[in-house]
């Protein structure tokens, strides 16, 4: 996607192909900042503090963090060295799957190497593969998602089309393209009349920081509104589809995503209103069934509650918005029961949120 005219991905290697750099994110939407990762070290704490946040944007930082690890690894003891570097990179945000499966994926391809120059030859393409997939299966989630998009825009007659969505799901959250506004994205290049409901989605507000910033960039209409609004807007005929992301989606359908998700699906049930989500294959975790009762929920600081940060007199600033001894619970996401979901949005296609269904599409 482009900043200012200029084409980026959210995460690349330096010419040296040795120094990994990222968009920092904690520093959007006031601040453009790329900043550089040299150390397994440095991508555990970017993915933890959340310089990168997003399923597939943690997944590929986490490949490009094992073949950093790779570089660094001891001649004697190389392959200890890495199970220890992905153990500490899996523990720094547990919800999302894509971290696992980037990591566990690096260590298969790596063990097949003869020796350490081929290891690390292996760790940079497999990192390299992770990516470019990500990307890929992104563009497609855009194809088959803006399907349903023109099909609400000829109902319409042409009328714009209503998109509600919750936290960041485009391509900040992926390597390029996004997955929840990847149908958008590709609407308002085919000339559809869409605009977007952007969910602020506290606590660290990366609706009204990262996808109305990105959405600007792409000039799409948008506004961003309170967490609490969407109800509303949907008794009153504003929302015509809600599209939301997903950070694991078990063999059933249940969904895991930012907290607060599920609120928004049970409205869009109450209303009528189509409730999707868009997601990578990678993004399923096959091996659970039960999304509420088998979801690990990510628990974070209670100060990103407590507090709240803002550009004030040109710097960021952050500002107590609670009393001094009050205690915040931090729940980072919620799961939304396949019950709830009209259905998913994959590179493959668009299928119910069933297990059958999505058996079908992912054999």
């Amino acid at each position: 996607m482009n900043v200012n005219g200029k084409h980026f991905r959210t995460i690349w290697l330096g010419d040296d192909r040795k120094v990994v750099q990222i968009i920092d994110q904690r520093q959007l939407p006031h601040k453009f900042t790329i900043e550089k990762l040299r150390t397994v070290e440095d991508v555990a704490i970017a993915i933890k503090d959340m310089h990168v946040r997003g399923a597939g944007l943690i997944g590929a930082t986490a490949g490009y963090g094992m073949y950093l690890a790779a570089l660094r690894a001891p001649q004697k003891g190389f392959d200890l060295y890495l199970l220890k570097a992905g153990t500490m990179l899996k523990e720094t945000r547990p919800t999302a799957v894509n971290l696992t499966a980037a990591v566990n994926r690096q260590l298969k391809a790596i063990s097949n190497g003869r020796d350490v120059k081929e290891k690390r030859r292996i760790a940079l393409a497999t990192a390299d593969r992770i990516a470019d997939e990500d990307a890929n299966f992104c563009r497609r989630i855009g194809e088959h998602g803006v399907k349903l998009i023109e099909r609400i825009s000829r109902h319409k007659k042409g009328k714009t089309v209503n998109v509600l969505t919750h936290c960041n799901a485009g391509w900040l959250a992926f390597v390029d393209y996004g997955s929840a506004l990847a149908p958008v994205y590709a609407a308002h290049d085919k000339g559809i009349r869409v605009h977007v409901w952007v969910d602020e989605t506290r606590p660290r507000n990366q609706g009204a920081s990262l996808t109305a910033w990105e959405l600007g960039m792409h000039r799409v209409p948008h506004t961003i509104i309170a967490d609490n609004t969407g109800g509303h807007l949907m008794q009153h005929g504003m929302v015509d589809i809600v599209i939301t992301g997903a950070d694991r989606v078990t063999r059933n359908g249940d969904a895991a995503n930012k907290i607060g998700t599920y609120l928004k699906a049970v409205a869009a049930k109450d209303n009528d209103i189509p409730f999707y989500i868009a997601l990578p294959s990678s993004t399923f975790d096959f091996a659970i069934a039960d999304g509420v009762r088998e979801i690990q929920i990510e628990e974070r600081n209670q100060n990103e509650v407590r507090y709240i940060s803002g550009l004030y007199k040109g710097k960021n600033v952050s500002v107590l918005l609670t009393p001094n001894g009050s205690r915040a619970k931090n729940f980072a996401f919620d799961v939304t029961p396949a019950r709830l979901i009209t259905g998913l949005i994959t590179e493959r296609g668009v299928c119910k949120a069933s297990r059958d269904d999505i058996r079908r599409l992912f054999r």
